[in-house]
């Protein structure tokens, strides 16, 4: 059911239902002697932008933000069943900057796309009614709403899984040509339980994958990488701000030379906004401290086939997703406790940020300082092993970095939809 968070948006509580053009007008935009149509930008990177333009024809849709009354911004996030949570924000702009409301709906796992679809559309409709009551196109609206009193009212829904969610996945690919060949399998599964008070996650995953090369001198190749990972996460909410919880792994991976890996850590995280705001804005910051036991399939650099080590790791995330843009970053600091030289230091972000009208900036990029590879295999790698990354190489740096500028100009306006011939 949505929700609306400000008393000043009773006129979208007693709507309750869609928000439709006057009769006549349900398949065309309102004409301009109609009057103004209220100017919307919608900002919403999962959404249908063609069917809400086609469905929700009372306002004009704008290019650019500068140019809305009301700027819509569409963030969700998952639900512990299953489903998503999506939120409306909508923010005044001009004549209505005084005004802010948010309206909340769920979306049920089993939903279908177009189940998701048709609930964002009346939603997204719904949440322009306090504002396009104050325009010129105002007489022109109705408000329908559909009466239940004739029903008896609902019962507490009984479920028997209680809140608990499972997922089951299997894939298998293959490829190949007349001097090589590929074949991957890989599957997943995972159980949660999400409460307000308490949330448990538990995840399991591996992959095998071969490739057989012939060479051109007759020779050949193959290859086979298996990675295999278990990870378990209860999580205690203890306020607004702070969360408590216990992380515990298992792993096997061939190319970073973990027969196997077993990883317990207790764990805290503090807030600096409250999580109820985490779709817009957060900053993270979480450490956790424990033990690691490492079992290799060769022996190491350090001459060791086993080894059991105390190991910290601090981590400051940031995610934000304003009308000026998104950006999200974080930094990772990572330790064993009896050697502190043997850390590794990561930081990444990515930015999408509006520098004026039409101009945006786009920087997606990570850098890495390594030196906690204590599992590198002592013996040389092949040229074989090399080339088909079937080993990690030892390294004391890691970088990735896209930027990139885009800028559009034109006509304000953005209403019209012709789906035809996409490119």
């Amino acid at each position: 059911m949505p929700s609306v968070s400000r008393a000043s948006a009773l006129a979208i509580a007693t709507s309750f239902a869609l928000i439709l053009p006057a009769r006549g007008a349900a398949q065309e935009p309102v004409r301009p002697n109609q009057g103004t149509p209220l100017r919307v930008f919608l900002d919403c990177g999962r959404c249908d932008f063609d069917h809400l333009r086609r469905e929700v024809t009372f306002v004009d849709y704008v290019r650019q933000p500068e140019d809305a009354q009301v700027h819509v911004l569409v963030t969700s996030q998952s639900t512990g069943g299953g489903g998503d949570e999506y939120t409306l924000y909508m923010i005044g702009q001009g004549e209505f900057a005084s005004r802010q409301d948010t309206l909340r709906f769920v979306t049920g796992r089993d939903d279908t796309e177009e189940e998701v679809r048709a609930a964002l559309t009346r939603n997204f409709a719904l949440a322009l009614v306090p504002y396009a009551a104050r325009t010129p196109i105002a007489p022109g609206l109705t408000v329908g709403y559909r009466a239940r009193a004739d029903e008896p009212a609902p019962a507490a829904a009984r479920d028997p899984w209680d809140l608990w969610v499972f997922r089951v996945g299997v894939g298998t690919s293959l490829e190949g040509e007349q001097r090589q060949s590929a074949a991957s399998f890989e599957g997943n599964w995972s159980a949660s339980r999400t409460t307000e008070q308490f949330k448990f996650n538990l995840n399991a995953n591996g992959e095998y994958q071969t490739e057989q090369f012939e060479l051109n001198d007759g020779r050949k190749v193959t290859s086979i990488t298996k990675n295999y990972q278990l990870e378990a996460v209860p999580v205690w909410s203890i306020g607004p701000h702070w969360s408590a919880g216990f992380f515990g792994a298992a792993l096997s991976s061939s190319r970073q030379n973990q027969d196997l890996t077993i990883q317990l850590a207790p764990a805290l995280e503090y807030n600096l906004y409250p999580y109820a705001e985490s779709t817009r804005r957060q900053v993270l910051f979480t450490y956790r401290v424990g033990a690691v036991r490492y079992d290799y399939h060769e022996r190491t650099l350090f001459d060791r086939t086993t080894e059991t080590l105390a190991a910290q790791d601090f981590e400051i995330s940031t995610a934000f997703q304003q009308p000026w843009g998104e950006i999200d970053g974080s930094l990772e600091l990572f330790s064993y406790l009896n050697n502190l030289s043997r850390h590794r230091i990561e930081f990444d972000t990515g930015l999408e940020i509006r520098l004026f009208r039409g101009l945006s900036l786009d920087v997606y990029g990570s850098v890495a300082r390594i030196k906690d590879q204590i599992y590198i295999a002592r013996e040389d790698l092949t040229d074989e092993e090399i080339l088909l990354e079937l080993r990690e190489l030892g390294t004391d740096f890691q970088y990735d970095l896209n930027v990139g500028f885009s800028y559009s100009f034109g006509s304000r306006l953005n209403n019209v939809v012709n789906p035809r011939m996409r490119l």
